[in-house]
C-alpha cells in the first residue's frame, strides 16, 4: 500500500462531505479525492434501475484512475440502491452510508421517529429492514424531501438559508403521517442533510437529529487501521462530473481541505 493512495469519497452532490469531515479529524494525514457525480445530480429523483447501473461504472472508471486504498459511498441513495452492486464491481474495499435508525431508536423517548432522506432511499426495502431489526417497537416514519438537497447544495454555495426554507421543505412530510406531530427524534438519511443541522434545530426545535457520518469515519479509520499515510495530508481534490463548480462553492471546499478542483 502506498503512503499516497487516496480515500475516494463519491457522492451525487456535497453531501459527502459531511462524511469527509469527521475521516479528516481521524486521518488528518490521509490523501483525499472526492468525486461529485453532478451531472446526474440529484441522485434521489432517478430511478433505481439507473443509479444501479451508472455508479458502480463510474466507480469502476474512478478507481482505475485515482488506485484509492477505499472507495467510500457517502450518499445514502447511492448505498441503498447500488451498494452491492459496486462492491461485485471493485476489488477493493467499498463503505457505505447506514441510516442511524438504531441510534434514533435508542433516543426516542416518544417511539416514534422519523427517516428524513430523499425519495429514492426512504422508499427502498432497506429501510423497511433496518426498522425492523432496530426499532421494532417505535413508528418510523418516512419522510422524502428532495427540496432539502437542493437547499444543502445553495448553501455550500454560498446563499444564505433560512430555517423557513427549511421547515417548508421538510414539514409537509411530517404532516401527511398520523403521528407525525408526536416525531421526537429523525434520523438524517442523505449525507446532505447533517451539512443544514443549524437551520433544521432552529426549524424544529426540540427535535434530535442524529446521521452516520462519524460511525462511518469509525468505520474507514478501522478498515485503514496499521495502513502506511504521508507525513503530512497533500492537497485534498475533487472532481465533477458535470463541469466545474461555482468559486463560492470551491471557497466552501477548501474548509474540508479540498485545494484542487477539477472536472471528468
Amino acid at each position: 500500500m502506498s503512503p499516497d493512495a487516496p480515500i475516494l469519497f463519491f457522492d451525487s452532490g456535497v453531501g459527502g462531505l459531511s462524511v469527509l469531515g469527521p475521516t479528516r479529524a481521524l486521518l488528518p494525514c490521509a490523501p483525499i479525492v472526492y468525486v461529485a457525480d453532478s451531472a446526474a445530480f440529484p441522485y434521489g429523483t432517478r430511478s433505481e434501475a439507473e443509479i444501479a447501473a451508472r455508479v458502480p461504472a463510474l466507480l469502476a472508471q474512478l478507481v482505475d484512475r485515482f488506485k484509492p486504498r477505499l472507495v467510500v459511498i457517502a450518499c445514502n441513495t447511492a448505498s441503498t440502491i447500488a451498494l452491492d452492486h459496486a462492491r461485485a464491481a471493485l476489488d477493493i474495499s467499498v463503505v457505505g452510508t447506514v441510516p442511524a435508525i438504531k441510534t434514533a431508536a435508542a433516543l426516542s423517548k416518544n417511539r416514534v421517529i422519523a427517516v428524513l432522506g430523499t425519495d429514492a432511499t426512504v422508499r427502498q426495502p432497506y429501510v423497511d429492514d433496518l426498522s425492523h431489526r432496530f426499532a421494532a417497537d417505535c413508528v418510523v416514519i418516512r419522510n422524502g424531501s428532495s427540496r432539502l438537497v437542493e437547499l444543502a447544495e445553495d448553501k455550500m454555495a454560498g446563499r444564505a438559508v433560512s430555517p423557513q426554507e427549511v421547515r417548508a421543505a421538510v414539514q409537509p412530510g411530517f404532516d401527511r403521517e398520523p403521528f407525525g406531530d408526536a416525531v421526537d427524534v429523525t434520523v438524517l438519511a442523505c449525507t446532505h442533510f447533517p451539512l443544514l443541522l443549524d437551520e433544521l434545530v432552529a426549524a424544529f426545535p426540540g427535535m434530535d437529529f442524529v446521521d452516520g457520518s462519524h460511525g462511518i469515519a469509525r468505520r474507514i479509520a478501522h478498515l485503514t487501521r496499521g495502513q502506511p499515510w504521508p507525513d503530512a495530508a497533500p492537497p485534498g481534490k475533487a472532481i465533477f462530473t458535470g463541469g466545474l463548480p461555482s468559486e463560492s462553492l470551491i471557497a466552501s471546499l477548501c474548509q474540508f481541505g479540498i485545494e484542487e478542483v477539477g472536472a471528468l
